[in-house]
């Protein structure tokens, strides 16, 4: 019977070393059991040498199928317990331990691979049994409702984004100077939709912030942010520096012009004259 020195009986990860202490000496022998997660009749694949570890209805087409295998066939020799502990900590595996054998030769040694093997995938099966069903079909979505442009931006490549933004930036600046709201509102939808699924490192939505800001720093600080995203496309880091440096520059003028226009001293802020002696 199996023990778990890692891991859980009731919730078996699908893979484990299983380890073994030979009966007359201080040796440790051990096999790696994988849980497969795509079934098949193993015997279509196994070589001969290697049919005695498993049940023969295993073997034969149209029968239950082999779940779980040890990796290698048999039980070798391992380094030793403190090691193999280390590797399941590392690998998240479980560690289970089958006790004392008597391993006479390489038969005994395949038979209990398969053995403990088993054990193991039933274990995994009896688990497995106790997740929630899942939906067999999964709802499927009407043609009708399919957004059209959104489906053909998913599968736009990075670099053609990146050139769609870059000709929208100009549509949106035109909304803005010709007063068209609902065109810019639009614009502004279609930027996003397309930046959408791009990584991080583009700082798209920076980018499209800047492209809609109404000031003149706009255009000029989305021209920079769209020339990052080119340089971090061509993996021309070094290029990036710089442009960095300048965006800087650009968002701190805006901040301290913004500062400015907050702070400038109205009536009710002059100084009260000195009283008349």
């Amino acid at each position: 019977m199996l023990r778990f020195e890692l891991g859980n009986s009731q919730s078996p990860r699908g893979h484990a070393i299983l380890f073994a202490r030979v009966s007359g000496s201080d040796r440790i022998v051990a096999t790696y059991c994988v849980v497969l997660p795509i079934q098949f009749s193993i015997g279509k694949y196994l070589p001969p040498m290697f049919a005695g570890q498993f049940p023969a209805d295993a073997l034969n087409e149209g029968t239950t199928p082999v779940n779980a295998m040890p990796i290698p066939p048999m039980f070798e020799d391992a380094a030793s317990l403190d090691v193999l502990r280390q590797l399941a900590e590392r690998r998240d595996d479980d560690l289970c331990d089958l006790g004392t054998l008597v391993l006479s030769d390489d038969n005994a040694r395949l038979q209990f691979a398969a053995e403990g093997s088993a054990e193991y995938g039933e274990l995994y099966g009896s688990y497995q049994t106790r997740w929630p069903d899942v939906a067999a079909v999964a709802e499927s979505t009407p043609l009708d409702d399919l957004d059209v442009e959104d489906l053909l931006a998913s599968v736009l490549p990075e670099r053609d984004r990146l050139a769609e933004i870059a000709k929208m930036i100009g549509q949106a600046r035109y909304a803005m100077e010709s007063g068209d709201r609902r065109a810019l509102d639009r614009v502004a939808a279609d930027m996003r939709r397309v930046a959408r699924p791009l990584p991080e490192k583009y700082r798209a939505d920076q980018l499209i912030e800047a492209a809609l800001r109404a000031d003149a720093t706009g255009p000029t600080l989305a021209g920079l942010y769209l020339q990052r995203a080119y340089k971090i496309l061509d993996e021309d880091y070094m290029s990036i520096p710089p442009l960095d440096a300048q965006i800087r520059a650009l968002r701190d003028q805006g901040a301290e012009e913004e500062s400015s226009d907050d702070t400038t001293p109205g009536a009710s802020d002059m100084p009260d004259r000195p009283d008349a002696q």
